[in-house]
Parts: structure tokens; C-alpha cells; sequence
């Protein structure tokens, strides 16, 4: 059952809002604060190297953490910025677990039959299958040895839009190192990918996917 839809607009509804709900008795307003962000955790999780997969699973475990945590977010950063922290412990800690950290696999998917992870609305549908290919070998190249300081302050500030304020602070470095590395990391990426795509275009979390991260965490938590 889709709970959030009983609201025509869930736009209007500030996170404050939706988080009083919800610790007041409505769980099934949780919906909302993931559909909302399922976005950053996802290209969080890709940013710090993990496959499609591997970080859906993250994902999964860490919406569930953030709504048995949720008495405790203070405003003392905006609430992305505490969610994505929360992700962000979790990828390390499995990272140390796998031996993930010092072996990042960037494992781009595209897959016909269960939808693109990239939006490519700038182009035709003929030309789709073309660019996403494309796509795919360029960000493959581009990231995968990209070093994991670089790609993640990439990821935290242009994929998932945090201010250098919030990064500096999820990264327990100063907004100078913030903005020098964001300044090498795209250095390092112009030639592969920022001459031919915008960076809403990398690890766009397709709706499909959305719909079964929804799916497991309300089934849990209600």
C-alpha cells in the first residue's frame, strides 16, 4: 500500500512535519522521508564504491536505522545531512568488514529489462540504449580509480547537493579542503564526463528501484 499517496502533494510537507507525524504513531508516513531521499543515499553509496546491489542492501539497513533513530535528530544539521551521515557509517563499516575500502568496484548497470540506473531525457529514445552504453564506459574509466577522498567529496557535493559546510562536516575536514579536492575531483572527471553530462545525470536512482527499497523497509517498520 503506497501511504504517502493519501497526500496530493508531499512537496508541502517540510521534514519537520512528516517526523513529528511519524513519532507521534504514523509510521506509514516514513514512506515519504524515503522516497525523498532514496536519491542521496543511493548515490552515496555508489560514490563510496559499492556495486547496485551492495548498496540497495545499505540503503535497506539504513532507512531502517534512521527510523529507530529518529527521536534523536537534534536539527543540529539539516536532516539529509544527518541521514546521509548515517549511510555513510554504515558503507565504512562494511568497507572494513569486506575490505571494500582499498579495492572501490565501480559496476555501472544498465539493463534494459529492469531500467536504466541514469536519466538520459536529453536524448531520443532510439539514441538511448547508445548513450547509456556510453555513459556506462565513461563513468567506469572516470571513477574507478579515482581515489576514494576525491570521489567522495565529488559524490556528497554534486550528486547528492550538500552545501561544502555539510561535506566538510561528514567528512571531518575543513570547507578549504572541501572545495580544493571538488576542484581536483572534477579536474580529474572534465575530460570523461563533465564535457558530455551534467551531474544529475550520474547514478540516478530509477523509480523501480525506489518502489522495492519502500517496499522492504514499510514492511519492517509497521
Amino acid at each position: 500500500m503506497n501511504y504517502a499517496t493519501v497526500y496530493k502533494n508531499i512537496e508541502q510537507y517540510p521534514d519537520s512535519v512528516v517526523i513529528q507525524e511519524i513519532l507521534m504513531g504514523n509510521r506509514e508516513l516514513f514512506e515519504i522521508l524515503i522516497r525523498r531521499y532514496n536519491p542521496d543515499l543511493y548515490k552515496t553509496g555508489r560514490g563510496y564504491g559499492y556495486n547496485h546491489q551492495d548498496t540497495e542492501d545499505l540503503m535497506q539497513e539504513a532507512f531502517i536505522s534512521i527510523f529507530q533513530s529518529l527521536s534523536k535528530f537534534e536539527n543540529r544539521s539539516s536532516f539529509k545531512t544527518w541521514m546521509i551521515r548515517i549511510m555513510l557509517n554504515l558503507c565504512y563499516h562494511k568497507s572494513q568488514k569486506l575490505s571494500y575500502r582499498n579495492k572501490p568496484t565501480i559496476e555501472i548497470s544498465v539493463n534494459e529489462n529492469s531500467g536504466s540506473m541514469f536519466l538520459t531525457t536529453n536524448h531520443s529514445d532510439p539514441d538511448r540504449s547508445i548513450v547509456n552504453k556510453e555513459l556506462r564506459n565513461v563513468i567506469e574509466a572516470a571513477l574507478k580509480n579515482l581515489p576514494e577522498d576525491y570521489r567522495m567529496t565529488f559524490t556528497l557535493r554534486e550528486l547528492t547537493g550538500l552545501s561544502v559546510a555539510d561535506t566538510a562536516e561528514l567528512l571531518n575536514i575543513t570547507a578549504s579542503n572541501v572545495k580544493v579536492r571538488l576542484n581536483r575531483a572534477k579536474m580529474m572527471l572534465r575530460n570523461e564526463i563533465e564535457k558530455i553530462y551534467s551531474p544529475e545525470d550520474i547514478y540516478e536512482f530509477n523509480l523501480i528501484y525506489c518502489d522495492k527499497i519502500v517496499n522492504n523497509v514499510m514492511k519492517k517498520i509497521l
